[in-house]
């Protein structure tokens, strides 16, 4: 191969390889630079508020949701804005979402304060812990959060329509409390700790007596004061249980407990459950 000829050759080669690594170095950069977003096309907030409205009338509330999650982005000062939060919480809570629905009500309640529907938005939030509370032997502050969010739209807003139904519900949250207590209570007392199981019956007698569980819970003072040897605490608190419900299958049994030992119910002076009586 002549000098010129092999000159040609390295010339053509060296080509070939600086073409091959722009190449590599194009396809390098494409693979490493980020994607290309794109862009979302913008929709009229009246168009997408009845799109949303369209899909909650036909039961399709995850696509209203996410058609109204749009409309919040895309139109964040629209008059919709505010309807289609109101929107959220209730789809939420519809589909069982309760805590995105929970979210969306203290979202909607930090933002309008002063809305005429701040009632039913306390309502849905309420009703959210409502259906999330579990049986007795489990975690209650689903309960607790129940009765405050209630607690709330009663107190502010007494003339509500959703205030009798969030007084009926408040009696039921607050019934697993107490049912939480006894169930812990009982445990106690069946394990020899008489004194932990007396302060859970004491909660019930103190914050619940309203609740259905009242009565055994006095039964069970009875029981676990008797077992301590205090005497006057346990014929008081079968003395209380005999004079609120002189019915009841409790005070039978509180009432043949204490003539296995010889003693009656009687109110003695000088320990809580008397005091307590004395403040109803």
């Amino acid at each position: 191969m002549t000098t010129n000829a092999l000159a040609g050759f390295t010339n053509r080669a060296l080509r070939v390889a600086t073409i091959g690594l722009l190449v590599v170095t194009l396809a390098a950069c494409n693979l490493f630079s980020p994607p290309k977003i794109k862009e979302e096309t913008i929709v009229p907030p009246e168009s997408l508020y009845q799109a949303a409205l369209n899909d909650m009338d036909a039961q399709r509330y995850q696509t209203a949701i996410k058609t109204l999650e749009k409309l919040d982005r895309q139109h964040p000062y629209s008059p919709y804005t505010e309807k289609s939060k109101l929107m959220q919480v209730y789809a939420n809570y519809r589909i069982g979402k309760f805590e995105d629905a929970t979210l969306a009500a203290d979202r909607y309640l930090a933002l309008y304060p002063s809305s005429k529907e701040v009632p039913y938005v306390l309502w849905l939030k309420g009703t959210a812990s409502f259906a999330q509370i579990k049986d007795i032997t489990r975690d209650q502050q689903l309960s607790q959060d129940a009765i405050d969010t209630y607690g709330l739209l009663i107190s502010n807003y007494p003339k509500s329509e959703y205030a009798k139904d969030a007084q009926d519900k408040i009696k039921i949250a607050v019934d697993q409390l107490a049912g939480k207590e006894m169930s812990v209570g009982r445990y106690y007392l069946g394990n020899g700790q008489y004194l932990a199981g007396i302060n859970r019956f004491r909660v019930v007698v103190e914050k619940y007596q309203t609740s259905t569980h009242i009565e055994e819970a006095l039964y069970r003072l009875t029981e676990g004061y008797l077992a301590l040897g205090l005497v006057g605490e346990a014929q008081t608190a079968a003395e209380v249980l005999g004079h609120n419900y002189p019915s009841s299958e409790w005070y039978k049994r509180a009432y043949e407990l204490l003539g296995k030992q010889g003693l009656q119910p009687q109110m003695v002076a000088g320990n809580w459950i008397a005091d307590t009586q004395k403040k109803r």
